[in-house]
């Protein structure tokens, strides 16, 4: 059990380096949107809602086949190239599909949007969502050969192409233009603004394509319609868990402009995404357990210990994000300048989306109970009334309390979800969770959390040195009761 552990520690170590430096890199658009994007022209919230509605797309393009495919190419009845080639064509038809159709209707969907001044915006960020979901396919391959270091490559490379292209979109040929409009204006337009950061977006996607040609050649395209049978039937209550999964995390920055009415809407929305940005460390996190941790658990799954294994990986899960948790809310006088000045009254919903994370987190981890008995269903019965609890919420209070509604709507929803999801498994596939350990990390760190809030210091140096001793609190913490638990451990061994 300890090397399977030490396997796992291992993928996640070089799948969240990708992710976390990727996400890290990525924040460098935050302070250069917000910064060129003010506020008051609600710019960041039009990128804010535009890739709120990717997300939700890529999961019906993708419609749970990336699970899909790590269930069925572990099968020791199923050939795994069969079942990588029909998944590839599967996915590749319909995201061809989608893009035929947006660009057939774009302009009813663009009104409906509430873009029909820039329907460009849709007809790119479709073509993004596409290659996007093809890309999933090619992907989960990589992490299913167990290669995550071209898996991280690629993945940076995107991130490097978007990044340099935006610093050169967004400041470098603006200073130019102003001084040689003649021959700048040939390449760049200064009314374009944010339609820039979608077109970007779509050179960066479209380049890494490419290197997907060794995972799409040297073996025989075959379409196996009983298999994709076989595979829908498995697939269709994850696009259902996916969808309303999603929806916890976009639902609000989607219905924000038609609940919150007031002219500034896209104003508080860019100030609710650009401060939920700094929250999105928890994001990371889970992302890089989730890319090591599937593939781990189906191939752990015929283990005799794999209960044990689930067990302490949720338990170290937990211990991590809290102290990320404590991270972030420990130095927020320093994070905060990763956003403009004009969307700090935003900062007010990083803890609760923080939060909420951490549980998102906990729900995935418990989603294994229904995936590994193939009963996927009960995901899609979870998330469901997770999704009604917050949209319900978003419906009810945003109007009048605006985008903190949104942050407690997705606090409720994740909440409902991993509840559920934890009563119900502990019947249906019973797993020893080492509740008292983790309940009691939990109740440290906010406690450690609230004194750090609610203690009165004016100085910003001192608040900082008062909540790292705070946060040196719950390390010292972690040192000695998992040292202690280890050498129990030991003991009885």
């Amino acid at each position: 059990m300890a090397a399977n552990l030490k396997s796992l520690a291992k993928d996640t170590a070089i799948y969240g380096m990708s992710s976390i430096i990727g996400r890290f890199l990525n924040y460098l658009l935050v302070p250069l949107y917000t910064a060129k994007l003010s506020a008051a022209s609600g710019g960041y919230g039009i990128i804010t809602n535009m890739y709120s509605y990717t997300a939700l797309l890529l999961v019906i393009l993708t419609y749970g086949m990336e699970t899909t495919f790590f269930r069925y190419a572990n099968k020791q009845d199923e050939d795994p190239k069969t079942v990588y080639s029909t998944t590839l064509i599967s996915v590749g038809f319909t995201s061809i599909l989608f893009v035929g159709l947006v660009l057939a209707f774009i302009s009813p969907i663009s009104n409906c949007m509430g873009y029909a001044a820039h329907p460009e915006y849709i007809g790119i960020m479709a073509g993004c969502v596409a290659l996007d979901a093809f890309q999933a396919i090619p992907f989960a391959y990589l992490r299913y050969k167990k290669r995550p270091i071209k898996f991280a490559a690629l993945k940076l490379l995107f991130i490097f192409m978007n990044i340099t292209l935006n610093i050169i979109y967004f400041v470098v040929l603006p200073a130019l233009y102003k001084t040689h409009p003649d021959i700048i204006g040939h390449i760049y337009n200064p009314n374009t603004g944010v339609g820039y950061a979608f077109s970007l977006n779509l050179v960066c996607t479209a380049s890494i394509t490419f290197f997907f040609i060794p995972e799409l050649k040297g073996f025989h395209y075959r379409f196996d319609k009983a298999l994709m049978r076989r595979m829908l039937s498995y697939s269709w209550p994850i696009l259902i868990l996916g969808i309303a999964g999603i929806l916890n995390q976009t639902a609000d920055k989607i219905l924000f402009p038609f609940i919150y009415t007031a002219a500034d809407a896209h104003k508080q929305l860019g100030i609710y995404g650009a401060a939920s940005k700094i929250a999105m460390i928890m994001a990371m996190i889970t992302q890089a357990f989730r890319y090591a941790y599937e593939p781990f658990v189906f191939g752990k799954s015929r283990d005799k210990d794999s209960k044990d294994t689930y067990a302490k990986a949720m338990k170290y899960f937990v211990i991590f994000t809290l102290l990320a948790f404590l991270v972030v809310m420990a130095y927020m006088d320093i994070l905060k300048f990763i956003i403009a000045r004009d969307y700090w009254d935003g900062l007010q919903v990083v803890p609760i989306v923080m939060a909420a994370e951490i549980m998102m987190g906990i729900y995935f981890n418990l989603s294994f109970w229904y995936k590994l008995i193939d009963k996927t269903i009960w995901g899609a019965y979870f998330s469901g009334v997770g999704c009604f609890v917050l949209i319900a919420i978003n419906f009810i209070f945003v109007p009048h309390f605006g985008y903190i509604a949104c942050a407690w709507g997705g606090f409720a929803g994740y909440g409902t979800a991993m509840l559920l999801s934890y009563f119900i498994g502990q019947k249906k596939f019973p797993i020893n969770y080492p509740l008292k350990g983790i309940l009691g990390y939990i109740a440290l760190a906010g406690i450690l959390f609230a004194l750090g809030s609610l203690v009165p210091i004016s100085s910003a140096a001192i608040r900082i040195a008062f909540r790292t001793v705070l946060l040196a609190i719950f390390v010292a913490a972690i040192l000695h009761f998992e040292h202690f638990s280890f050498l129990h451990r030991k003991k009885v061994a």
